[in-house]
């Protein structure tokens, strides 16, 4: 009795399968390795691609830029390294069940190091918050600020326990293909205690009315882009993260994490393509057979869009393909956009976190200027980044560097002389707080805003982080994972499931992985 051969296809059509099937022996076995071209190295891109690879698919990254990461890419000039995005590295475990799923661990990759103090707050030049680390500090900081608040920070800190648990146990997990998905007891149960129809700032309101330990509280939500007043209590998750689990910093910047996300996916067998810009994707009978880049074509058998959702679909898509609308992107909430500063200088800087908030300024009148009645903001807060405080490796040596931010509005006129104003609206402010010259030891600077946004990831309006996580831009009702129109086209990142940020971006190439395994394999 003779053995039956497996013979793996790649890059084969079903007539083709038929044809090899015929030529080989129809008793042996055809085994049909689908390709997939993934738009984007972003950390939803970077995500899928290994996860899709690990369960059998060949995967290629096509990258717009000259260097991978998407808006984590690094930027390194005269011997500083700047992260151009991402900053914070909150919820550890995510990364951890990540690198877990090929049988690693975050520190086979990068040194983790808890931050203490997590950040500092200026409210006032001498009104200065330092956060603890432990929990119990964070208690005693409560009831230094407000007698008795401790109390309801723990009750506080119960409910969003349940809601973190719950929400990246359960719900994040899902594609939201469908209400239906909800449609569960168990969920609907769950559902009613993450207090969806509650705002965070009317929930925090029910432990505290001290105005500054309001603003500690509500900080967190201003990942998720959006003003408190209208972001679902279900988010003080964010605080359960924040306060509980603790502020983390990879060695290396968060550059290192893009490394060993990209290091993992190419041992899975990954191939990572820069500085391809797909001008559009191929589809024949309902299905994308390839994608246009740089003027010659990929065959494709699976396209996911990692890059920005509404340019994929709007620019990348002929008209009868899209499902979206011009006026539906046109009416979307979005996060902000940022003024952001990479600033080398050629001294240590003195009495400064590696976070640092300055809430100096009026956060409300900061917010209505994002939100409200967008415009350049009149006083706006600011965040400041000083990592190779804890990492030298980060400057040459003696030396810093430094990261500013000022959240702006999007679709903005932006200009080099509004970008040199703010900078030394934010260097006045800075400089007052820190007490000492920063101008004089500036070496290295550059800047990016609304255009660069654009420019570098096509983005929405300019903006930074996605779609605001609003009650109606919450699960199913965000932009789709799956085309409607184009069976084997799917979607991931920030602007579709879960939402904003690094950790759920991260899951967010998990789950689309996930469900293309579902339907396709």
């Amino acid at each position: 009795m003779g053995l039956t051969k497996c013979y793996i296809l790649q890059n084969s059509n079903f007539q083709s399968m038929v044809f090899w099937k015929t030529y080989l022996n129809l008793q042996d076995s055809i085994i049909m390795v689908k390709k997939v071209i993934v738009i984007g190295s972003g950390f939803a891109g970077i995500a899928s691609a290994a996860m899709l690879a690990k369960k059998g698919y060949e995967v290629t990254v096509l990258e717009k830029n000259n260097s991978l990461g998407g808006r984590a890419r690094q930027l390194v000039k005269e011997g500083y390294y700047f992260d151009m995005g991402p900053s914070w590295y909150w919820m550890p475990e995510i990364f951890d069940d990540f690198f877990k799923q090929f049988d690693k661990k975050a520190t086979d990759f990068y040194e983790l190091e808890r931050l203490d103090p997590s950040y500092r707050v200026y409210f006032g030049q001498e009104d200065i918050v330092d956060i603890p680390a432990s929990l119990d500090g964070v208690f005693q900081l409560f009831e230094k600020i407000e007698t008795g608040s401790s109390k309801g920070l723990k009750k506080f800190l119960e409910e969003a326990k349940y809601k973190y648990e719950v929400g990246m146990g359960e719900f994040v997990n899902k594609p939201s293909l469908s209400i239906f998905e909800f449609v569960d007891m168990r969920i609907l149960k769950s559902l009613f205690k993450m207090q969806l129809l509650t705002s965070i700032t009317n929930h925090i309101k029910q432990f505290t009315s001290n105005k500054k330990l309001l603003s500690l509280l509500e900080f967190p939500v201003l990942f998720l882009g959006a003003k408190p007043q209208d972001t679902p209590a279900l988010y003080s998750m964010m605080n359960y993260s924040d306060i509980v689990l603790g502020t983390w910093y990879p060695k290396g910047g968060m550059y290192s994490v893009v490394k060993a996300m990209v290091k993992v996916a190419e041992e899975q067998g990954v191939k990572f393509l820069v500085n391809e810009n797909v001008e559009k994707i191929n589809v024949k009978n309902g299905n994308a057979v390839s994608v246009t880049s740089n003027g010659k074509e990929i065959l494709a058998d699976i396209v996911v869009g990692a890059a920005d959702y509404a340019h994929v679909e709007q620019q990348l898509l002929d008209k009868e393909y899209r499902r979206y609308s011009p006026k539906y992107w046109d009416t979307r909430k979005l996060a902000p956009s940022c003024l952001l500063y990479y600033l080398g200088l050629d001294k240590k800087m003195e009495n400064i976190l590696h976070h640092t908030l300055f809430f100096d300024s009026d956060f409300d009148k900061h917010a209505s200027e994002i939100y409200d009645t967008p415009m350049w903001p009149t006083d706006p807060l600011l965040y400041t980044s000083c990592p190779s405080q804890n990492d030298p490796s980060l400057a040459p040596p003696g030396k810093d560097i430094m990261f500013v931010l000022i959240p702006v509005a999007v679709d903005l006129v932006d200009t080099k002389e509004i970008r040199e104003r703010y900078l030394d609206m934010a260097l006045d402010r800075i400089e007052k707080r820190l007490g000492q010259s920063i101008r004089a030891h500036i070496v290295v600077k550059e800047s990016y805003a609304y255009t660069d946004f654009i420019k570098d990831y096509n983005s929405l309006k300019g903006n930074a982080y996605g779609l605001a996580n609003t009650l109606f831009q919450t699960a199913f009702l965000k932009p789709s994972m799956k085309s409607k129109k184009v069976k084997n086209l799917y979607y991931t990142g920030q602007l579709t499931v879960p939402g904003p940020g690094v950790p759920p971006c991260l899951i967010s190439g998990q789950v689309v992985a996930n469900l293309i395994e579902k339907e396709t394999k």
